[in-house]
């Protein structure tokens, strides 16, 4: 399905790959009753190997991914109640950003307890972006989230990486839906 790295260079488990890419094209196809989500497909780890799957292959096919069982939802949403059935729900869900947008910058997530975080104030400009975003005062999109890098910080220069992930997981989730 996807090209390998060579033997002595680490890729992604071929056989964890394979089997999530077939779950997931039985999920949108209807042929099983496992239900796979876009936090599913956002949110997967594949172990790794020497000589699997190349990451960045697998990582481009995922994103493709989310933004087809984002496309379903809108589309089953959008069948049973109309668009403004599908809008209130992304309305709902950016709401879940806004308190933690409207902290001050520098104390919008934890910092972690050990090891390397994020730095504070790179995750900081990303914030800004999506508070001007929602403000209707800047353009960005789920690529642009989904694109943003961080530099490793300590302390309380940084950021618990999990919180911060998990928030621009949901932060993708509603610009994949009104994209």
């Amino acid at each position: 399905m996807f090209s390998t790295v060579s033997k002595t260079k680490i890729g992604y488990d071929i056989d964890d790959v394979d089997d999530f890419f077939a779950q997931a094209r039985e999920t949108y196809e209807g042929i099983t009753n496992d239900i796979l989500t876009f936090r599913d497909v956002n949110t997967c780890v594949f172990d790794t190997q020497r000589g699997g799957y190349d990451p960045a292959e697998v990582d481009a096919a995922l994103e493709r991914l989310e933004v087809a069982f984002v496309a379903k939802e809108r589309q089953e949403f959008t069948a049973r109640g109309g668009p403004q059935v599908w809008m209130a729900q992304i309305s709902e869900r950016a709401q879940t950003l806004y308190p933690r947008l409207q902290r001050p910058a520098g104390e919008r997530f934890s910092s972690p307890s050990k090891g390397p975080g994020y730095a504070k104030e790179e995750v900081d400009v990303l914030c800004k972006r999506l508070i001007r975003f929602f403000e209707g005062k800047g353009p960005l999109t789920s690529a642009d989230v989904r694109a943003a890098t961080f530099s490793p910080a300590r302390g309380k220069s940084a950021y618990e990486e999990s919180s911060v992930d998990a928030f621009l997981a949901r932060a993708v989730e509603v610009l994949l839906g009104v994209e």
